[in-house]
């Protein structure tokens, strides 16, 4: 081999050399910066924090149609389903612990359910919580009405539910009246009178 070829080669090879390092370089490099999820889709958060739901979240209006007919699950694990309160007026509250407007919107829904739970059927649905941390964080707000869990998003997914609280006025036939988010015991009131 020629001594320019020679050079030419010890170039090259040079050259891929420090193309392969700067590569390695910047995979190591992002590594470091990486904030993408760990595999089990959580992220590490250097500071604590309390999650606020985004306010222009906007679910289906689901106004007008009929309350599905799905398979949710008592605090026993019992199968139950909305349709057992046909022939009265029904109120689903779909609500979770963490949820900040669940926080301050159950204490209210306890008390209307104390004053008219004779006159119109309550009921919350949770589609996340434990049955241990659903039964405790509603008793800690003084609920006496039925909660069920929704553990397979059925009721959750037929209503195109993307944000919470969500509130349901049901006729005693089976049809949502009205459906709201964040609604406080003045205006639970209201709906009630208004719609029952």
């Amino acid at each position: 081999m020629t001594e320019r070829a020679r050079t030419w080669l010890l170039a090259v090879t040079a050259g891929v050399a420090v193309a392969v390092a700067v590569i390695a370089a910047g995979f190591w490099l992002a590594t470091v910066i990486d904030d993408t999820p760990e595999p089990d889709g959580t992220f590490v958060l250097d500071e604590p924090g309390i999650f606020e739901q985004p306010t222009d979240v906007i679910n289906a209006d689901v106004t007008g149609r009929q309350l599905p007919d799905v398979a949710l699950s008592d605090a026993d694990g019992t199968e139950r389903r909305l349709d057992e309160f046909r022939g009265r007026p029904l109120v689903v509250k779909l609500w979770f612990s963490t949820c900040g407007p669940c926080k301050r919107e159950l204490g209210d829904f306890a008390e209307v359910h104390a004053e008219l739970g004779d006159d119109v059927q309550f009921v919350g649905v949770d589609p996340f919580d434990t049955v241990e941390a659903m039964e405790r964080f509603a008793a800690e707000r003084g609920v006496r009405y039925p909660l069920w869990r929704d553990t397979n998003f059925a009721l959750t997914n037929e209503l195109e539910i993307v944000g919470y609280p969500v509130t349901l006025f049901v006729s005693p036939e089976g049809r949502i009246l009205r459906q709201t988010g964040e609604i406080d015991g003045e205006g639970l009131r209201a709906a009630i009178e208004e719609l029952f």
